[in-house]
């Protein structure tokens, strides 16, 4: 798991964080064009190369992998002395993760790495501790010392420190401290109350039990803010003192903004877990939404932060999570299935079939909880069966007033 915390450190600690940052970020841009330069000389005609675009390298020449380009640090470190100020292992793990995007692209065919612009590497990660860092109020770090942390909540006992990340966020630095206990934690059993959760920009979320809950819309209150904030650093000097100054006050606004709607997810995943045992989202994807007419309002709203977050406490709380199909939860009748045809304007659902009428979004709460009932039921588990005893060595007479009867007739049909 991973906690986070705020971290205080002073400004000599600060200055030289920035300088690492910066350092990481050269390296990262160097291991990616070596990367292009090789994958271009490979991309250019059989008997030249444009001296624009391409070098012309041997054909024989390997790809710069991971391995080579972390063997290559040693010897870069007595040319620029600069990167032998970052600690070796933090400057790997920026080669790293070049390599893991790298990996990526080559996986999914698209994403090809892009080089980090000044002030885009906001984070560095410390991959290997001997001793447990957090002591106290302090955290140690290699070549920075001790820094004074707010440690909110302790870490539990059992886990280990593993890893230490670093965060630069506007004028504020975290530490993500990843711990690790070595037990065996099996996943929830679908069991108990179940409850389905359609999501909105009307209403933030509907579940199948009848709670709707309002969106605070946090953009929206801070955006007459930010927007004076905004047109304020437009008019500023790129790379100048005041410039930076009103880049951060902008970056404030966005931290906020980010920090309660984070919380406010937490909140509503707990009340989740507390209403039911079984709790059942849409498998939508919400990037495609955002790039439609209201993808502003989708991406404020960041529903899916909300599902990964509430996929995370219930599995902490020991509650069941399943995704399931989201096509016609709005178009179907929960109570006899039949499809009701409505506009988005539309906010009632009445079914002209068995006349079930009720809020739009609770209905189609509803029918995502039956697809999740549908979902993990199995031959056996789902509906009401009767055992019978009539028929076993020293039963006479059934108590019950329902016996099990033979099937009359043929069941399948004899070819002649």
């Amino acid at each position: 798991m991973n906690y986070r915390y705020r971290v205080y450190p002073n400004t000599a600690q600060k200055q030289l964080l920035k300088e690492w940052m910066d350092t990481c970020r050269v390296a990262y841009n160097y291991g990616l064009r070596e990367i292009k330069d090789w994958c271009n000389s490979r991309s250019c005609m059989v008997d030249r190369c444009s001296i624009s675009h391409e070098y012309i390298m041997p054909a024989d020449s390997p790809f710069p992998s991971e391995v080579k380009q972390l063997n290559a640090l040693p010897s870069a470190k007595k040319v620029f002395p600069r990167l032998g100020e970052v600690p070796s292992q933090v400057l790997q793990q920026a080669l790293k993760q070049l390599h893991r995007a790298w990996e990526r692209f080559q996986k999914i065919g698209h994403g090809f790495p892009r080089f980090k612009k000044f002030g885009q590497f906001k984070s560095l990660l410390f991959p290997q501790f001997v001793k447990n860092p957090v002591s106290g109020i302090h955290i140690a770090l290699p070549k920075l010392g001790l820094i004074p942390i707010n440690l909110h909540r302790p870490i539990p006992s059992g886990f280990v420190v593993k890893q230490v990340r670093i965060i630069n966020k506007a004028d504020r630095w975290y530490a993500s401290i990843n711990i690790q206990c070595d037990v065996n934690i099996p996943n929830p059993m679908p069991q108990g109350h179940p409850i389905g959760v359609d999501v909105g920009l009307s209403k933030f979320l509907a579940t199948s039990d009848g709670m709707l809950v309002k969106s605070p819309k946090f953009l929206k209150v801070m955006q007459r803010k930010l927007k004076l904030l905004q047109r304020r650093l437009y008019r500023k000097q790129k790379r100048s003192k005041n410039y930076e100054k009103q880049r951060i006050k902008v970056a404030r606004i966005y931290h906020t903004i980010d920090n309660t709607r984070k919380d406010f997810h937490f909140k509503q995943a707990h009340v989740l877990c507390d209403a039911a045992d079984m709790v059942f989202m849409e498998d939508l994807d919400y990037r495609i939404l955002a790039k439609g007419m209201l993808g502003k309002q989708m991406l404020a709203e960041g529903f899916g932060q909300f599902r990964t977050i509430t996929k995370y406490v219930c599995w902490k709380r020991g509650k069941f999570f399943g995704e399931v199909d989201a096509r016609g939860t709005s178009q179907e009748c929960p109570e006899c299935g039949a499809e009701v045809r409505k506009d988005l304007s539309v906010r009632v659902h009445s079914c002209s079939s068995c006349g079930y009428t009720t809020d739009r979004d609770v209905a189609s709460g509803q029918a995502i909880r039956n697809r999740g009932i549908e979902l993990i039921s199995t031959d056996g588990q789902s509906g009401i069966q009767n055992a019978y005893a009539d028929g076993l060595p020293g039963i006479e007479m059934s108590q019950s007033r329902s016996m099990s009867k033979s099937r009359k007739g043929v069941t399948r049909k004899s070819k002649e």
